[in-house]
């Protein structure tokens, strides 16, 4: 049971730092996902002020004023396309930090009944011999009693021959 407590700080710190090095990269991703949407967002606040440009003759957009709005808008797209291959990178990011969870539990998970069972094991071996040594104490201990009967009943022989000689010494 000791062996539990002493495992269990352990991985629970291997969970902890595994997940702030995740968590680090993740973080990562999102700030450059979030600077990319805040590009996009000024890229398009530049794309509507170029659609309110009219720098021809009686207000009228000119050919000039049509192109510059096109290759902003060009960007947007460019940024978007961006965005979306970042998006990407992140779920497939998630999608691998969610697999290496998932290997870590199936792993520790694996180890720890792999270490029940050795404790099992020893569990069943430590009651083994608690039982060969108590019938090692008890087959020790019927000894004892076993010699103690005989010395019993070879005193009780020697003092009963005893008595028998005197017995016949007074007869005769």
């Amino acid at each position: 049971m000791k062996n539990y407590f002493y495992l269990l700080p352990i991985i629970l710190l291997a969970f902890q730092t595994y997940g702030q090095q995740d968590s680090a990269a993740y973080a990562a991703q999102r700030v450059k996902i979030n600077s990319l949407l805040a590009e996009r967002s000024t890229k398009f606040g530049q794309y509507d002020e170029s659609l309110n440009q009219r720098t021809g003759i009686f207000g009228w957009q000119t050919k000039r004023d049509i192109k510059n709005s096109n290759e902003i808008l060009r960007q947007v797209v460019l940024t978007d396309n961006n965005i979306f291959k970042e998006l990407k990178v992140l779920m497939d990011y998630k999608d691998l930090q969610n697999q290496q969870k998932v290997a870590v539990a199936d792993n520790s998970q694996q180890r720890i009944e792999a270490y029940m069972g050795t404790i099992k094991k020893l569990q069943d071996q430590n009651a083994q011999l608690k039982e060969d040594l108590d019938k090692k104490n008890k087959g020790s201990l019927s000894t004892y009693i076993i010699i103690f009967l005989i010395l019993i009943m070879g005193g009780g022989f020697y003092f009963f021959n005893k008595k028998l000689q005197q017995y016949e010494k007074r007869r005769v």
